[in-house]
C-alpha cells in the first residue's frame, strides 16, 4: 500500500505510533512547571514573575524560556493572575517643599547607604482602615523595617524606624527618604534621625516618581495580598496576611 500511494513505510510508522516533537515535549514540561509555581504563590504571579521564578529553575538546566512563551503557554492552560489594580483618589494639600537629597538616584555600591520609608492602607470589616508602615534598603531591595497600626501617626513611622535600626547597623553617610506626610516631617520624626546621624531626603510634593521602589513595592503587595480579599475581617487578619 505505502508502494502504490508512494507513502515512504518511515512516514507511515510515524503515523502509527506519533511522537511529539522536541518542541511539543518542551512545552509540556514547562507547562508543568508554571502550573506548579503558579499554584506555589497562590495563583498571584503574572508572565514577568512567573519568568523570573522559572528561570531560576531552568539555569541548572541551562535551558531559558522567554516571556512572550509564558505568555502563550499560560493562555493555553487558561491561567492568570488574581491580582488587580485598584483605583486611588489624589489629594490637594499645601506642603512645604524639603530637601531632596536623592533625586531619583537609586542606585548604591552597598548596604545602609540609602533606605526608602511610606506608608499604605489597608481596610478591615471591623477595625476600618489599617496602616502598613515599611523601610526599604535600596541597596538589597528588602523590607528591614515594618510596622502594623490602626493610627496612622507618628508613633507607627517611629516603631517602623526602630524595627530598621534594630535590624541593620547604621555606619556612613545613610540617606532615608520619605514622602512629605506629616509623620515624617514631625518634629519627633526628625529629631530621632537627628540621633541615629541619618540625613533625611524628602519627595516633591505630588511626584510618586521620588519615591518610585517603595511605591512599587506597595503596589505589587496590595495586589498581590490585600485586592484579591474583598475586605480583611478585623486587625489582626489584615496584619498577617501581607507577612505570612
Amino acid at each position: 500500500m505505502c508502494r502504490i500511494l508512494g507513502v515512504s513505510r518511515a512516514q507511515y510508522y510515524r503515523y502509527r505510533s506519533p511522537k511529539p516533537s522536541k518542541r511539543r515535549a518542551e512545552d509540556a514540561d514547562l507547562k508543568q512547571r508554571i502550573l506548579r509555581i503558579f499554584a506555589e504563590f497562590k495563583q498571584r504571579y503574572g508572565v514577568m514573575k512567573i519568568h523570573h521564578e522559572l528561570n531560576l529553575e531552568l539555569q541548572p538546566l541551562q535551558r531559558r524560556c522567554s516571556p512572550r512563551r509564558i505568555s502563550r503557554l499560560m493562555k493555553e492552560l487558561d491561567i492568570h493572575s488574581v491580582t488587580v489594580n485598584k483605583w486611588k483618589a489624589a489629594s490637594k494639600t499645601k506642603v512645604e517643599q524639603r530637601l531632596n537629597l536623592l533625586k531619583q538616584d537609586f542606585s548604591t555600591t552597598g548596604l545602609n547607604q540609602k533606605w526608602t520609608a511610606d506608608m499604605t492602607y489597608i481596610q478591615t470589616k471591623r477595625n476600618g482602615w489599617c496602616y502598613l508602615s515599611t523601610i526599604m534598603d535600596l541597596h538589597s531591595r528588602r523590607i528591614i523595617g515594618y510596622s502594623f497600626s490602626k493610627k496612622m501617626d507618628t508613633d507607627l513611622v517611629l516603631k517602623t524606624l526602630e524595627s530598621a535600626v534594630k535590624n541593620r547597623t547604621i555606619t556612613g553617610d545613610l540617606i532615608i527618604h520619605t514622602d512629605l506626610g506629616s509623620q515624617y516631617t514631625s518634629d519627633d520624626y526628625n529629631q530621632r534621625l537627628t540621633e541615629l546621624h541619618i540625613r533625611h531626603s524628602y519627595s516633591r510634593k505630588g511626584c510618586p516618581y521620588d519615591n518610585a521602589p517603595m511605591e512599587s513595592f506597595h503596589a505589587s503587595l496590595k495586589k498581590e495580598y490585600v485586592y484579591p480579599v474583598p475586605v480583611f475581617e478585623n486587625y489582626e487578619t489584615a496584619a498577617a496576611v501581607p507577612f505570612e
